[in-house]
C-alpha cells in the first residue's frame, strides 16, 4: 500500500545479502578513533566556551573600567561615550559564545565528514589544526599568571593534542587507503 521513500521496492531473497555501497562500508578503527576524539575535541570545547562565558561574564565591570580608563587617555575627539563602552563590553561577552559554537560546530562537522570518508575533510581539518597550533602559540606568549588564564592555557593545550592525535589516525596508511576508496 505504501512505498519507502528510503530505498526500493526490490525484496532480497532469504538468506542472501544486499551488497552495501562503498561509502556505507565502516570505516576503519584508525578513522573511527579520529572520529571519536573529534567528538572529544567538541567536548573540549565546550567545556572552554563554558569556561570563557563564565570568566568574561564575571569580569565585565573590570573590563568596563578597563575600557572607561583606556578611553580617558583619548583625545575628547575619540572617546566612547559610556554606552558604547557598555556596547563594547557586551559584544565581547557575544563574541566568546560565537566563535566557541562555531568551534564546537567544526568539531562536529569535522567528525561527521571524516567518518563519511571525505578526503577534502581530512585536509580542511588539518588546515584548522595549523590555525589552532598558531592560536594555541599565540595563546601561550599572552599566559602570565592569573589563575584563569592559566586554567584557560590547560584547556586550550588540551584541545590542541586532542587536535593531534585526531590528525594523526586521520593519516595513518589505513585511514589514507579508506579515504581512496570513497566515491569523489
Amino acid at each position: 500500500m505504501f512505498k519507502s521513500s528510503a530505498g526500493s521496492d526490490k525484496k532480497v531473497p532469504a538468506g542472501r545479502k544486499q551488497a552495501l555501497p562503498d561509502r556505507l562500508l565502516a570505516a576503519p578503527g584508525t578513522v573511527q578513533w579520529a572520529v571519536k576524539l573529534m567528538l572529544a575535541g567538541a567536548a573540549a570545547s565546550t567545556v572552554y566556551l563554558a569556561f570563557g562565558v563564565i570568566v568574561t561574564a564575571s569580569e565585565r565591570s573590570a573590563l568596563i573600567n578597563a575600557l572607561i580608563a583606556s578611553n580617558k587617555t583619548q583625545p575628547k575627539s575619540k572617546q566612547l561615550t559610556v554606552s558604547q563602552i557598555h556596547s563594547l563590553a557586551t559584544f565581547y561577552v557575544v563574541e566568546v559564545i560565537i566563535i566557541g559554537l562555531i568551534a564546537i560546530a567544526l568539531w562536529l562537522w569535522m567528525a561527521r565528514m571524516n567518518s563519511a570518508g571525505r578526503n577534502w575533510a581530512r585536509i580542511t581539518a588539518s588546515v584548522f589544526f595549523v590555525l589552532w597550533t598558531y592560536y594555541t602559540y599565540v595563546n601561550i606568549g599572552q599566559t602570565r599568571g592569573a589563575a584563569t588564564l592559566i586554567a584557560s592555557m590547560v584547556i586550550v593545550l588540551v584541545i590542541w593534542v586532542i587536535g593531534l592525535a585526531s590528525l594523526f589516525f586521520l593519516w595513518r596508511p589505513t585511514s589514507t587507503a579508506f579515504f581512496k576508496t570513497q566515491p569523489r
